[in-house]
């Protein structure tokens, strides 16, 4: 697969809005179907416990277990460090093709590789998508900072504000870019394994601020809302067909980042800086995680899978369970998937030197 080919954020968009009616069309299990039964799949997460990835993988891992054929137990399996970058270079390296070993990949994994960072190994052209997940992200500050809403975040300018992350090349890319462009000063604290490491830093008062997926954000986070020690600010938003920033379906009451942009600087957000982080908004949200099976896996086990998965997103324990997990996001599959990562896996090379330069003035990022 070539995952540099250019195409538009529309044909992604409507790849992945059309993905229910390929569904339906193509739930056969192939006559040829691999049997798993009495095997033992290993899914790495290249994370820590309790985050965006981790929780996406737990969720989807029982219900493809009772959809491959043979029923084999599906076991996640984290392997955090480096950004992600560990546990995907331990699969490009390790991973066996029978169909037993699988990558669950993030934004935080598809960033190192877009930018060039050293530390990655991996090879996205050599792997086999059989499922895209798009999601959201919520940003939110803790209560005590004392505002309530988007219209206040220009109170923050005057505020020691903290972040924990990942680090400047991971996922975290999106809202530090966004930070910026709105102004507010920001003192990242690099490190954490994963954005439930940054969670419950945030939950211990460590940092102020902090953002997380959708999933993670419906399942950890609503309580802490609730309790009252914090308060949802805006979301990146989804992409229209258009390519424009539209609300969050997940969150409709939060504002877009566009949205809040133009509330603080009274116009629309545009230029250089916009257009970068609309495109890493893109390869970290439109196509945001992934299940990957490595190189050399044959046509057979590929199609094996992606019925597996088919079933899954049709089932109704899914659609019953999916909304409150994943938030109200399609998922892409068969070629979807594949079309999905092609476009978020491609950016400009204007657009890379450009973040690669803010990176490296910003976070003495280098590369």
């Amino acid at each position: 697969m070539n995952y540099h080919k250019k195409s538009s954020v529309t044909k992604l968009m409507q790849g992945i809005i059309t993905s229910a009616s390929i569904v339906l069309a193509t739930l056969s299990m192939p006559a040829q179907a691999t049997d798993f039964s009495g095997k033992r799949v290993e899914w790495i997460v290249p994370f820590k416990e309790g985050g965006g990835s981790d929780t996406w993988a737990r969720f989807y891992a029982p219900m493809i277990s009772k959809n491959l054929p043979g029923e084999p137990v599906v076991v996640v399996k984290n392997i955090p460090g480096g950004g992600s970058t560990k546990g995907a270079n331990q699969f490009q390296r390790r991973a066996k093709n029978n169909g037993l070993n699988v990558l669950g990949t993030s934004g935080s994994t598809q960033f190192p590789y877009l930018l060039g960072d050293r530390r990655v190994k991996y090879e996205y052209q050599d792997w086999h998508a059989v499922l895209a997940t798009p999601t959201g992200g919520v940003f939110y500050v803790n209560a005590e900072l004392g505002i309530n809403s988007a219209q206040d975040l220009v109170k923050l300018r005057n505020q020691e504000l903290k972040y924990g992350s990942q680090g400047a090349t991971s996922l975290d890319l999106v809202p530090l870019l966004a930070l910026d462009m709105l102004d507010i000063d920001v003192k990242a604290i690099f490190g954490m394994k994963g954005r439930g490491a940054g969670r419950l830093a945030f939950e211990r008062g460590e940092v102020n601020i902090d953002y997380q997926t959708s999933a993670a954000y419906l399942k950890k986070v609503t309580p802490l809302v609730k309790e009252g020690k914090a308060i949802p600010i805006m979301t990146w938003g989804i992409l229209a067909e258009d390519g424009s920033l539209q609300r969050d379906p997940t969150f409709p009451d939060l504002p877009h980042f566009a949205e809040v942009y133009e509330m603080i600087h009274g116009e629309a957000p545009s230029g250089t800086d916009f257009k970068v982080w609309k495109a890493f908004f893109v390869a970290g949200f439109a196509a945001q995680k992934g299940i990957f099976l490595p190189k050399g896996t044959s046509e057979e086990v590929i199609e094996t899978w992606q019925n597996a998965i088919a079933k899954t997103v049709e089932s109704d324990e899914f659609k019953s369970r999916s909304e409150k997990v994943l938030g109200l996001y399609p998922q892409a599959i068969y070629g979807d998937a594949t079309s999905a990562f092609n476009t978020a896996l491609s950016i400009s090379d204007a657009d890379k030197e450009w973040v690669r330069n803010w990176l490296t003035k910003k976070y003495n990022v280098r590369f």
